[in-house]
């Protein structure tokens, strides 16, 4: 109930900011492309404006349906998945960086995931944006890593064993691709490349995905968002067991905030997780309700 409570608060402040802050909302200029520096799971084409700071709380719980689900859970609710905290900062209008902490997917039903315990950070710079007469579409390329401090196991056989300190790593880079048509539709393509520097014997060290997703205003203030990624696996590796990624999300933005409630089939956050380590299936009741929560402010 403490998350409830948690999600009613926000949703109460964001109502009186709104009240509080009437000047500034007249001149809220609403997105036309992406409204927040992710769409769902990974990153947007959008990068924080120059001196803003935006502080990010995201949650994921269990399966809604399915083995796991029903209301003996509370429809997931009494399953937190994994959670992350982090603070995310423009240094230019087109140059942002980010670091977070997340509990990591490992102890959640069904996730296949080997991580607790994560530690992010990533650099994110706009190349192109999308200008009418100019410019056709918008880009921007992300570079990102996790590192994890769980307590390493002592079974050789296992991903968690860490033989060395930079097994502990994983990294990321994304290009991001965007375009609005008029004011209401975006979409968006997402080719990504995750590098884990430990794997089991039957996976691989290096990942392709390409991820797409789109954006609909249906108000002034809400949007709707789907975010799917396919990945790519060499032949023989990674056959069983894995799914991708993909979610829906409605979006809620005013001047301050940025509050999106997801469902999605990943348990994991940040693309070396829910990219690599998605194993639910939609068809079979495995995906959660989600939300995140995200807070701008300048000095």
């Amino acid at each position: 109930m403490n998350i409830i409570k948690l999600v009613l608060l926000v949703l109460v402040c964001n109502f009186n900011f709104s009240f509080s802050q009437e000047t500034e909302e007249e001149n809220f200029e609403e997105p036309t492309t992406f409204s927040n520096t992710r769409v769902i799971s990974g990153h947007s084409v959008v990068t924080a404006e120059k001196g803003m700071f935006d502080v990010r709380i995201e949650h994921r719980f269990g399966d809604i349906a399915g083995t796991n689900g029903g209301a003996q859970s509370m429809f997931g609710f009494d399953n937190l998945s994994d959670m992350r905290i982090a603070l995310e900062y423009g240094i230019t209008d087109e140059l942002m960086v980010g670091f977070g902490r997340s509990k990591g997917a490992r102890n959640a039903p069904n996730s296949i995931s080997p991580y607790s315990s994560l530690l992010d950070g990533f650099v994110k710079y706009s190349i192109l944006q999308q200008k009418k007469g100019e410019m056709p579409l918008s880009m921007t390329v992300v570079l990102g890593s996790t590192f994890t401090y769980m307590k390493a196991s002592t079974d050789e056989s296992q991903v968690n064993y860490f033989p060395k300190t930079a097994h502990r790593f994983a990294y990321f880079t994304q290009l991001n691709l965007a375009k609005h048509f008029g004011d209401r539709f975006s979409i968006a393509l997402m080719p990504t490349y995750v590098y884990r520097n430990y794997v089991a014997s039957d996976d691989q060290n290096g990942m392709f995905a390409l991820g797409g997703a789109f954006r609909l205003r249906l108000t002034k203030r809400f949007a709707l968002l789907t975010e799917y990624y396919q990945t790519f696996n060499s032949n023989g590796l990674r056959q069983i067991g894995y799914q991708n990624s993909l979610g829906i999300a409605l979006e809620w933005f005013t001047f301050g905030h940025n509050f999106t409630i997801n469902f999605t089939n990943s348990t994991g956050l940040g693309e070396t997780q829910f990219i690599p380590y998605t194993a639910e299936n939609w068809l079979d009741g495995q995906f959660r309700f989600g939300f995140c929560v995200g807070r701008k402010f300048s000095f």
